[in-house]
């Protein structure tokens, strides 16, 4: 039988998810007989973790007349929601190099980085 490189996990995938497994077990009290229960309960974790780090979430500003696309990881985003700037409303910010920090209503920086510019579209 041919392995499907889409659905078998890598190596490390397949001991990580083993490792948390390990972790349930212990967590659940250490309780034979749910191996397949554990197992799956890790690969659902692991894999949402591993979606979640890896989605792209951006913001689109416009800044003197340029519009910027920016990039920004919801992890590190201290709590950020997509709606919470009103489109069109102006927005503080501040570009240093390829990032660009959004100043939110509470004082909290978004940082983002740029990843498009408007004149880039062209």
């Amino acid at each position: 039988m041919e392995a499907n490189p889409q659905t078998d996990p890598s190596p490390d995938l397949h001991e990580t998810i083993r490792r948390r497994a390990e972790v349930i077990y212990h967590r659940n009290g250490d309780i034979p007989g749910r191996d397949q229960e554990n197992w799956a309960q890790a690969e659902a974790e692991v894999l949402r973790e591993f979606s979640a780090a890896t989605r792209r979430t951006a913001v689109v500003i416009k800044v003197h007349g340029l519009q910027y696309v920016a990039e920004y990881n919801p992890a590190n985003s201290g709590g950020y929601t997509p709606g919470e700037f009103l489109r069109g409303a102006p927005v503080p910010v501040r570009i240093e190099g390829d990032k660009m920090f959004v100043i939110r209503r509470n004082g909290r920086e978004l940082e983002t980085r740029i990843v498009r510019r408007a004149d880039d579209l062209a």
